[in-house]
C-alpha cells in the first residue's frame, strides 16, 4: 500500500460487514460483486459520499444549505480522500426542448459563433435561440413539430354533450371544464352531435376566445368562451414543455398526431434566424449536420476574431466523435437517444478536462454499451488515469473489469449474506479465485446449439424511421431471440416502431423504478394490502393499524423511521427514530401479533421465508421474487435502497404477476446485473418460453445472454447513418461462423478466447 492511497476502515453502512479497503491514487479500481452485495454501500454511501461531504464543509452554512447533502457514511476513518466527481446512471433528463445541443452546450457556442460572424446581424446570441421568443418559430414555438388534434378522435358524434360526447378528461359530465361549453348558452346540450348544424361544430371546436352573450346562470361572470381545440392545445403545449406534467399525455396521443411544423420545416427557428448566415450556412444547417460533419466545417472556417469560440467548439466536438458520436447530429431531442448513446454523451464532457488529482466514480458505465463501443470507453479511463487521476467504477462488465489495476470483490452474497469483501487484487487474480465473479468470469455459458427452427415466424414488415429505411426481419414464435448490435444501430427503433407496432406485446423498458422510502416491496408488486388484512383477520383490528403510512404509523417520525433535523444554515441530519427503533410503526401496532410475529418483523422477512409463512397471501408474488433471483430481500425493505440491478429485476417480476400475453419484449434487462445473475435470467425466460409458451424478445448486448438465444437478428453496421440494415437474421451459431459484423467479432473472442478487437471484416463491413 502507498502511504498516500485512498483508506476506508471498518466500513459499516447499509449492509456492510466492518470492511477495510484499500484504493490506489492514479489506478483504476473495479469494484465487482453480485447485486445487492454492498458495492453501492461501498462506492457511493461511503466513498463518494464522504468526499462530498468533505468539500461542502468547506463552504459557509449558508453555502451548504444549498448544496446536495450527502448522509453521513458508517465508517470508522477515512485517509486521502481527494475530491469526486460521480458520474451516475440517471437517464439524461429532458423534453422536447432539449437537444443534443443544449446538452452538451454545443449549441451555445455556436448561437455565440453566430452572433459575432452571422450576416446579416440580428441580434445577440438569443436571438438564435429556439427556446425563447426573439428566436422560436411562432407556429410550434420552438418544438420543431405539432400537433393536429383530430376531431374524430376527440369527439363521439352519436353522443351529446351531456352524455359525454366530448373524450378527453376534465371534459366529460360533471367535470369542471365542460361547463365552459354546457353554460355558455351557444349549443343544446341534449341533442346528439351529428344532429348538429356545420356552424354550431365549428363553434364547439375551434370558436376564438369572447364573452357568450346568453349564458345560464351557473356561467361565472369572470370567464370567456373558447374553443375545444384550441383550449385543448394549451394543455398540450405545457405538457410537451413541463417534464413534470404528464398527466394527459396517453389522452393526447389518442386524439392527435404529431407532424413537422410546416412553418420553421422542423428547425425551430423562426424566418429571421434562419436567414442570418456564416459563408452561406444557417444555425440550422450547422444543427442538422452530423457532428463529424460540423466539425469538418467549423475546421474550414477563417473564424477572424472568434476563433476562440471555434477552438472551444471543435474540442467539444472532437471529444463527442472519440466516444464514437460523430454520427449524432446537434437537432437530435435527448429523449430519442439510446442508453449506450445517453451514456457516451455523459462520458465527453470529461475528455480533455484541465483537472488533474481527481477521483472520477462511475456506476456501471457500460450499461447500454455494445462490446465494441465499449472499448472506446476503456480508452478514455485509460486516458483519465493516465493524466494522474484516480478511476472507481461499479461495474459488471468482464470487458471493463478486465482493464482495472485493482479489484474489490465483495460478497458472497447479496442483502444479509453480503457486504464482506471476498477478493482484492489484480484481474488474474479475480480470474483465479473461489468468488461468484471469478466463478462467472471462467464460464461465459453454454453456446446456444439451436438451429434454425421449423415453427411459425413473426415478421416485422417496412420500417421506416429515423436510420431504418424500409427494412424487414423475422424472429420464429415461442423462441428466445436477441436484438443486437452497436449503440445507435436501429435496434430499439426495430423493436418500437416495428415489432410493437405491427403485432401487440408488452415491453419491459428500462424506464426507472420510482423509489422511495414510502414505498416497499410489497406495496410496488400490490400485495401489501393481503398482508394487512392477514393481520387485520387474526387481531379484529382494521387493516389501516398495520400501515405506516397509516393509522399503525409511529407518531414521533410519521412513519419513516428517521428522524430529519434541520437547524437553520446547519443543513439536514437524518437520525433513526428513538421511539420506534426505525422500524417506523407505533407501540400500540406493534402490540398485535399474527403468525408470531407483529408487523414489524413480518416485513423484515425475507421473500424466502415470506413464501413458507403467507403461503396464500404473499406465496406467488414472492415466488416471483425467487424466480428472478431476489429471494434474500426483506419484504419491507424500501425501494430506494435497492441497487440498479434489484430494480431490474423486481420490474420483471412484477410484470411475470401481472401481464399474460404471447408476445414479451426487454429492453435489456441485464442492465446492472453480476454474470451470474444473468444466467438466472436468461433460464428463467427460457422456462417461460416453455411453461407459457410465448415469444420473448430482447434488445440485449451481453455476450452471455446473446449466446445462449434460439435466434440473433443483428443490427448494423455502425451507428446513425452508418447503421439501420439487417446484417445477419439465424441461429446464433450461424453468425459466428459467417458474421462479419462487430458482434460476431466480439461473440468469437468470448467463446473462443480470441483477442478481443474488430477484425479486418469488421472494418470491411462498417465501410
Amino acid at each position: 500500500m502507498n502511504r498516500r492511497d485512498i483508506l476506508i476502515e471498518h466500513a459499516t453502512t447499509n449492509n456492510l460487514k466492518d470492511i477495510t479497503v484499500t484504493i490506489p491514487k492514479h489506478k483504476i479500481t473495479a469494484v465487482t460483486g453480485v447485486s445487492g452485495s454492498g458495492k453501492s454501500s461501498l462506492v457511493f454511501s461511503t466513498l463518494a459520499a464522504q468526499s462530498q461531504r468533505s468539500v461542502n464543509a468547506s463552504y459557509s452554512a449558508y453555502v451548504q444549505q444549498l448544496l446536495p447533502k450527502y448522509p453521513a457514511p458508517s465508517v470508522g476513518r477515512m485517509e486521502h480522500v481527494p475530491f469526486s466527481l460521480v458520474v451516475g446512471q440517471k437517464p439524461i433528463g429532458g423534453n422536447a426542448r432539449s437537444t443534443v445541443g443544449t446538452y452538451s452546450d454545443l449549441y451555445t457556442s455556436l448561437r455565440l459563433l453566430f452572433s459575432r460572424m452571422a450576416k446579416p446581424f440580428i441580434g445577440y446570441s438569443m436571438a438564435y435561440s429556439f427556446n425563447t421568443p426573439s428566436g422560436m418559430c411562432p407556429k410550434c414555438q420552438g418544438l420543431g413539430f405539432v400537433r393536429d388534434i383530430a376531431p374524430e378522435s376527440l369527439l363521439d358524434m352519436s353522443m351529446s354533450l351531456n352524455q359525454g360526447a366530448v373524450r378527453f378528461p376534465t371534459f366529460q359530465p360533471g367535470g369542471w371544464r365542460l361547463t365552459r361549453y354546457t353554460e355558455s348558452g351557444f349549443f343544446n346540450n341534449d341533442v346528439p352531435l351529428k344532429d348538429w348544424s356545420a356552424a354550431s361544430l365549428e363553434l364547439l371546436l375551434h370558436g376564438k376566445k369572447q364573452k357568450p352573450v346568453h349564458p345560464s346562470a351557473q356561467w361565472h361572470s369572470s370567464a370567456s368562451y373558447e374553443g375545444l381545440i384550441p383550449r385543448i392545445e394549451k394543455t398540450i403545449e405545457k405538457s410537451m414543455t413541463n417534464r413534470d406534467s404528464h398527466a394527459y399525455e396517453k389522452d393526447i396521443a389518442r386524439i392527435s398526431q404529431i407532424g413537422t411544423c410546416p412553418a420553421c420545416k422542423g428547425s425551430r427557428l423562426n424566418d429571421k434566424a434562419r436567414s442570418s448566415k456564416i459563408e452561406g450556412t444557417s444555425i440550422t444547417d450547422c444543427s442538422s449536420m452530423s457532428i463529424q460533419g460540423l466539425l469538418d466545417w467549423a475546421n474550414r472556417l477563417n473564424a477572424g476574431s472568434s476563433k476562440v469560440i471555434v477552438g472551444a467548439m471543435t474540442a467539444k466536438l472532437a471529444n463527442l466523435i472519440e466516444v464514437g458520436l460523430g454520427y449524432l447530429s446537434l437537432d437530435r431531442t435527448t429523449t430519442t437517444l439510446s442508453g449506450g448513446e445517453t451514456q457516451r454523451l455523459k462520458l465527453a464532457n470529461f475528455l480533455n478536462s484541465p483537472l488533474n488529482d481527481i477521483l472520477y466514480i462511475f456506476d456501471e458505465p457500460s450499461i447500454g454499451l455494445h462490446p465494441h463501443d465499449l472499448s472506446g470507453v476503456a480508452q478514455i479511463f485509460q486516458g483519465l488515469r493516465d493524466k494522474g487521476n484516480t478511476l472507481v467504477m461499479v461495474d459488471h462488465d468482464p470487458d471493463l473489469i478486465k482493464i482495472a489495476d485493482h479489484i474489490i470483490d465483495l460478497g458472497p452474497e447479496g442483502g444479509k449474506n453480503g457486504g464482506t469483501v471476498t477478493m482484492q487484487g489484480s484481474y488474474a487474480e479475480l480470474l483465479s479465485s473461489n468468488t461468484k465473479t471469478g466463478q462467472a468470469l471462467r464460464n461465459p455459458g453454454m453456446l446456444s446449439q439451436q438451429t434454425a427452427p421449423s415453427n411459425e415466424f413473426i415478421t416485422i414488415t417496412n420500417v421506416t424511421k429515423h436510420n431504418l429505411d424500409n427494412v424487414t426481419a423475422r424472429l420464429p414464435k415461442r423462441r428466445l431471440t436477441v436484438v443486437t448490435g452497436v449503440a445507435g444501430s436501429g435496434k430499439s427503433t426495430l423493436i418500437a416502431e416495428g415489432l410493437l407496432r405491427q403485432h401487440h406485446g408488452i415491453m419491459l423498458d428500462q424506464k426507472p423504478v420510482h423509489a422511495t422510502n414510502r414505498s416497499n416491496l410489497l406495496t410496488y408488486l400490490g400485495v401489501f394490502d393481503m398482508l394487512r388484512d392477514d393481520f387485520a383477520s387474526a387481531t379484529h383490528k382494521e387493516p389501516s393499524m398495520f400501515s405506516y403510512n397509516g393509522k399503525g404509523g409511529c407518531p414521533v417520525c410519521k412513519g419513516k423511521g428517521m428522524i430529519t433535523l434541520d437547524i437553520a444554515y446547519l443543513g439536514e441530519t437524518s437520525t433513526r427514530c428513538e421511539e420506534c427503533d426505525g422500524v417506523r410503526y407505533s407501540k400500540q401496532a406493534l402490540q398485535y401479533r399474527d403468525r408470531g410475529l407483529n408487523i414489524a418483523q413480518a416485513l423484515a422477512l425475507t421473500a424466502q421465508e415470506a413464501q413458507r409463512l403467507y403461503p396464500k397471501s404473499l406465496g406467488s408474488a414472492m415466488r416471483h421474487l425467487q424466480e428472478v433471483g431476489l429471494p434474500y430481500l426483506s419484504i419491507g425493505q424500501s425501494l430506494n435502497t435497492l441497487s440498479g440491478g434489484e430494480l431490474q429485476r423486481l420490474k420483471l417480476a412484477k410484470l411475470l404477476m401481472n401481464e399474460t400475453t404471447d408476445l414479451l419484449v426487454l429492453d435489456e434487462p441485464t442492465s446492472g446485473l453480476h454474470e451470474s445473475n444473468i444466467q438466472q435470467i436468461i433460464d428463467l425466460l427460457k422456462v417461460i418460453i416453455d411453461k407459457r409458451g410465448i415469444t420473448v424478445v430482447v434488445i440485449e448486448h451481453n455476450l452471455r445472454f446473446i449466446g445462449q438465444a434460439d435466434w440473433i437478428i443483428d443490427v448494423g453496421p455502425g451507428a446513425g447513418k452508418q447503421g439501420g440494415r439487417i446484417l445477419s437474421e439465424g441461429p446464433v451459431q450461424q453468425l459466428i461462423a459467417d458474421g462479419h459484423s462487430f458482434t460476431a467479432e466480439a461473440l468469437r473472442a468470448y467463446y473462443r478466447n480470441e483477442p478481443h478487437a474488430a477484425s479486418s471484416r469488421a472494418m470491411v463491413a462498417l465501410s
